[in-house]
Formats: structure tokens, sequence, C-alpha cells
């Protein structure tokens, strides 16, 4: 009788002869129900470890070698052709000396890893146009790896009107760019939202959006506006894996947040260096829209690909706010953010609602990435280093809040870009990584976050 209310508050009414036989079988029963997800996040944790440990060796098997590329262009002229380009040991041996092609293109492939010197002949550039800073570079080339290489053109296009015009150039260009963010990291910042999760594998979204658009567009031969489309379906469909081979099942088990957060690690290596596997190491652009000049628009310069990104990026945007407000999905979505448990009890499908939010990230973060592909090429390890940006973005912004990651997004953006006026441009994302820790000292839930959101 002594343990009849405690058994009564749990399992309904039975006989304590029945309640003691069958307590050890439940006990078992929980053990086993705790210990299974434990050892798939350890599993998964691990083969993700494992691979990336061991893939690097492997892709270098796989893929032709080391290799230093780069692409010659300026804002107005577009790429540049016939410049002549010598890569070198940095005791002056000359590797190689190749000319850019019709889209401004170079690449010469390396006999190893190591230090390299690569020069551009500044008495080949056309008229007008000459080098920003040094015609060399000297750069470090991993094993197995394509290393992009950065020598900056100047028209005098940015040059008109001093600080102020380049300012302007890179706002517009922050801009730019904290829409892409915003497009992936929404998706972030919803599924924290409606699940908890922080999950470290979605830059692989990002990833496999460009990647998929590259296969469709440059070996299939479907042109990118069709190819993007197909991508996002992609992106949507191994969202939807996500959540009912991995997520779905974890929350089921009482999986608990730490242990969720390893198997996002885990599987965030585990794909993006079967990315490297299969795509390879290099950075390669679309079959489409290459090779475009800048239109001046006043102050500052866009290419017709920008123009587009931006006017993508601002409609899908706008659309996904639309969907939240009026919407019956967008409204349980909401409700599930808020509170999970109320919105089960008021009849709403919470599952059937958080796969529909894996989805639409997926697919969100499958457009992100080939709207960055379509500027900065498309990369095995693209979808990584744009995370951490996602990450700035939706904590400025507050946690758990669809306009929050917008807004804070957009911020991050132009800081990035704007804080080449005053530090170089390969170490831009600094800034953003320095404004994220700002923010987590000063106002940790965000711009638009509650202080009970974050705990």
């Amino acid at each position: 009788m002594t343990h009849a209310p405690h058994r009564a508050a749990r399992y309904g009414e039975r006989s304590s002869t029945r309640e003691d036989r069958s307590a050890p079988r439940r006990s078992t029963r929980r053990w086993r129900s705790t210990r299974r997800p434990l050892v798939l996040a350890l599993l998964v944790a691990a083969f993700g470890m494992a691979f990336a440990t061991l893939v690097p060796g492997v892709a270098s098997a796989v893929e032709a070698g080391e290799q230093v590329r780069g692409t010659l262009q300026t804002s107005l002229s577009g790429p540049i052709e016939g410049v002549t380009v010598e890569v070198a040991t940095p005791d002056g041996e000359t590797v190689d000396t190749v000319q850019t092609g019709e889209d401004g293109r170079w690449e010469v492939d390396l006999p190893g890893p190591g230090q390299y010197v690569v020069s551009v002949d500044a008495d080949d550039l056309p008229e007008g146009v000459e080098v920003n800073g040094e015609p060399s570079r000297t750069v470090t080339v991993d094993s197995g790896r394509a290393q992009p290489v950065n020598i900056g053109l100047n028209d005098g296009s940015r040059n008109d009107g001093g600080g102020t015009i380049r300012a302007v150039q890179l706002f517009v260009d922050g801009l730019r760019f904290g829409l892409l963010i915003a497009m992936a990291a929404v998706g972030l910042s919803l599924i924290y939202g409606t699940t908890g999760l922080t999950n470290f594998a979605h830059g692989e979204l990002v990833t496999i959006g460009a990647v998929a658009a590259w296969y469709i567009n440059v070996q299939g031969g479907v042109p990118l506006i069709p190819a993007a489309l197909l991508a996002m379906v992609v992106g949507g469909v191994v969202g939807a894996l996500n959540e009912l081979a991995i997520w779905r099942p974890l929350r089921r088990r009482g999986t608990g947040l730490i242990a969720a957060l390893v198997v996002s690690i885990g599987l965030s290596l585990a794909l993006r260096y079967s990315y490297q596997i299969f795509y390879g190491g290099f950075s390669n652009p679309y079959a489409d829209y290459q090779g475009q000049r800048a239109k001046s628009y006043g102050p500052f310069t866009l290419q017709d690909r920008d123009v587009a990104s931006i006017v993508i990026a601002v409609v899908v945007l706008v659309l996904v706010a639309l969907m939240l407000q009026r919407t019956k999905i967008g409204k349980a979505m909401r409700a599930v953010s808020d509170n999970r448990d109320l919105a089960a009890s008021s009849g709403i499908d919470v599952n059937r609602v958080v796969l529909f939010v894996w989805v639409l990230g997926g697919a969100l973060a499958a457009l992100g990435g080939v709207l960055l592909g379509l500027s900065d090429q498309v990369q095995w390890d693209m979808g990584f280093r744009l995370l951490l940006l996602m990450f700035a973005g939706v904590t400025l912004g507050g946690l758990g809040t669809a306009y929050g990651a917008l807004l804070g997004s957009l911020i991050v953006g132009v800081f990035v870009q704007m804080s080449t006026l005053v530090i170089p441009n390969d170490m831009k994302y600094v800034g953003g990584l320095l404004l994220l820790i700002v923010i987590l000292v000063v106002r940790p839930q965000g711009i638009l976050g509650s202080r009970a959101r974050i705990g």
C-alpha cells in the first residue's frame, strides 16, 4: 500500500504484487531505451571524427593533386584575358607559367603541398587596370587541396569619390552577403526554436544545395535556374531525412540536448568529408552567368547575377515571413516554438510541424548555397565556412526567432564587408566572430530575443 500513490501517478492502478514483479523488467527497458540513443550518438560522433582523420588522405588519392587557381577580373572590365601568371617555389624555381582564359580564370597543378609564390605580370593588364598592392602572393597549399588565390585588381571604378564610394560599395556588398546568410540562418533558427537543437550540421545543407546545383548544371547540362529549383528539392529531402532518420528517433527516446549536439557535430564531419570525396577539393563555377561585367548604379556597381541574388533573397524571405504570419502551418510553427507542450495539447501535430521546419530549412539553406556559389564558386566546405556567421546572425538577432535571424544576418553581413576598411580582406570573417563575442557579453539574448528564451 505504501507504493500505491506513486504507482497510480505513473502507471495507473495495479496490484502491488504484479508491480513488484514487473519492476526489474521496467528498469531494464528504461535502461535499454536510454542506452540506445547514447550509443547512437557516440557512434555517429566517432564515425564523423574518423572521417575527419582518414578522409583527407583518401581524398588526396581520388583527386588530381594539389593546385592553385584564381580569377582576374574587375568591376567594370569584367574578366581579363591573356594575363601571364607565374607560380614558383619560395627559392625562385618556376613551377609553371600560364595565361588567363576568356573567363579570367587560371589554374596551375602543383608537384606537392607546401608554400608557393603566385605572381601576375602587371604589364599584361589593360590600360587603367592595376594590381592592388604587390603583384605577388605567397600561399600555403595543404595536401590534396586546390588553394584559391585572390589577387585584387583595380580599374578606378571605386576610387572616384575616395573612401566614401568604397564604403558605399562595401555596404551594398554586405547587404547582399547578409541576405545570403539570412537565407540559410532562418532555417537554423526555426529548427532551434521548434526542437531546441543547435544543429552544427546545418552548414552541410548549404553545401549540398550548391554541389547538387553544380552537378545538375555543369554535368547534366540543365540551366542554372531549374537546377537551383532541383537543388532546393534535394535540400528539402535531405532535411526531411535528417528529421525522420536521426532526430525524431532520438527525441522519442529522450536523448538529451548534449548528446544531440554531439551527433550533429559528428554528422557535420561525416557529410563534409563525404563531399570532399565525391565532389573534390577544388572550387568550381557554374556553367551559366560567368564573366559578367558590373553595371554602375550611382555610387556603387553590381553584376547582374548579384542583383538577381538580392532580388531572389528578398522575395523568398518576404514569402517566408508571410507564411509565418498568415498560413496555418506558419502559425503552428510559431506556436510550437513558443510552447511545445501547449501547442500539442491544443491539437497541433508537433511532429508534422517539426518535419515541415526541417524541409523548409533544408530548402532555404540549399538555395542560399546556390546563390553563394554563384558569386564565390562552389567548394566542398563552403557551408562550414558560413556556419559560424550563421550562428553569429542567429545569436545577434535572437535565438529561435526567424525575424531575429534575418535582422542579425544582415548586420553580420554588413559588418563583415565593412570591416575590410580597416583589416585585410582575408581576415574579414574575424570581424563577424568578434561581433558574436561582443553580443554574447553585452546582450546574450540577442536583439529580438528574451532572457527567458536563453535560460
